[in-house]
């Protein structure tokens, strides 16, 4: 005798079922009772569709836990993006080669998307410099800037027009929430302050003064170095730390001799000086500074892995350096051009990379390409 035996699936069942197969329309439809075509109006909201019928697939969709094969989609529409990338050039300042790297790493990944970055380099220290490649960027009508708006005060305009002419875009290094781009990439500037505060205050004598130094930068257009500032006075503020002394200079290292001068001048003004912070990626200004007037007492903290920086951290001149993952920065800035462009994903609005502190012990831990894999 045989039996029929009728067995229903329950819609956790089904995912169990599905986890490991493609789920196409053409499922969709058959577990819903309609046409593919109808599964097709649905998910892409055209044509007429009955209310009772549009509730039954989008439930089952969510059941089947469908997503569109976004990337085989891409692979074949053939159609081109443009990202303008308007970054400081790294011949100016040794910096931005980093960014530039992961810039270029994440063009070669997604290329086969049609992706492409058309680079607009600009002079850091000449705010005309970036005013002419931000109009020369908008000019070409991008589907996306990438840019680290060192800037603000000129920025701002800029922010304005791409929002009216639905231009997107993406910060990386320099966060300005209020300007709304579809996303920041970097660190926490206040946080990275607050860091460095500790840093320096750790295993410092007390009472002593303590060097807030900011490098050829315009501090009220430059709103990362006023978070790290504020960040770095709020440690010892919040801690009651109140016997430290903390002064702040605002240094010009382009004319060598005018530099050597201030320097002269705050550390014999200021004989109880045990730390030094500089706030950008030139701590090895100061550190070629002391090597030069053999002075051996002073605890450096900055930030970034370039070259002479780790020189001077390999030879303690310098203590501790933060790592902003620069190279990150430039990757993960296009990346979510990707995203938001090609495979219509939600972008997170903020990405906060890793506080990273460097010393001369685990330096060699933070340089080389298995290393740039694990933090990408």
């Amino acid at each position: 005798m045989a039996f029929a035996c009728l067995v229903v699936i329950s819609p956790v069942e089904t995912n169990i079922l599905m986890k490991d197969k493609t789920i196409t329309i053409k499922d969709i439809a058959i577990k819903a009772m309609v046409s593919t075509g109808t599964v097709d109006r649905v998910l892409h909201n055209r044509g007429r569709v009955s209310a009772t019928v549009q509730e039954k697939v989008l439930k089952i969709l969510k059941e089947m836990d469908y997503e569109p094969n976004l990337i085989a989609r891409a692979l074949s529409s053939k159609k081109t993006y443009h990202i303008a990338a308007l970054i400081p050039d790294e011949a100016y300042d040794s910096y931005w080669h980093a960014p530039k790297e992961g810039i270029l790493k994440a063009e070669k990944d997604l290329k086969q998307y049609g992706l492409v970055v058309d680079k607009y380099l600009f002079n850091p220290n000449k705010v005309e410099s970036f005013v002419e490649k931000a109009r020369e960027a908008t000019a070409s009508s991008p589907d996306g800037i990438l840019l680290s708006p060192i800037f603000q005060r000129e920025a701002l305009p800029f922010f304005k027009q791409w929002k009216e002419t639905a231009i997107p875009f993406v910060l990386i290094n320099t966060e300005i929430t209020a300007c709304e781009p579809i996303s920041y990439i970097g660190q926490d500037s206040y946080k990275s302050g607050y860091l460095a505060g500790k840093l320096v205050q750790y295993g410092q004598p007390n009472p002593c003064a303590i060097l807030i130094a900011h490098f050829d930068e315009d501090l009220s257009n430059s709103a990362h170095l006023e978070k790290k500032e504020q960040g770095f006075r709020n440690y010892f503020s919040q801690n009651n730390l109140f016997q430290y002394t903390i002064i702040k200079a605002e240094l010009n290292s382009s004319n060598y001799a005018s530099f050597v001068k201030q320097l002269d001048e705050l550390f014999e003004s200021t004989p109880d000086l045990k730390s030094v912070f500089v706030s950008t990626s030139k701590a090895y200004e100061i550190a070629t500074y002391l090597k030069q007037r053999h002075i051996h007492h002073i605890k450096i903290v900055g930030y970034d892995l370039v070259l002479k920086n780790l020189h001077f951290l390999e030879n303690n001149f310098i203590s501790f350096l933060i790592n902003q993952n620069p190279k990150g920065q430039g990757y993960w800035g296009l990346k979510m051009f990707a995203d938001h462009l090609i495979f219509k994903k939600e972008v997170p609005i903020l990405k906060y990379l890793p506080l990273d502190v460097v010393t001369k012990e685990n330096a060699n831990y933070f340089i080389g390409d298995d290393v740039e894999e694990r933090i990408l």
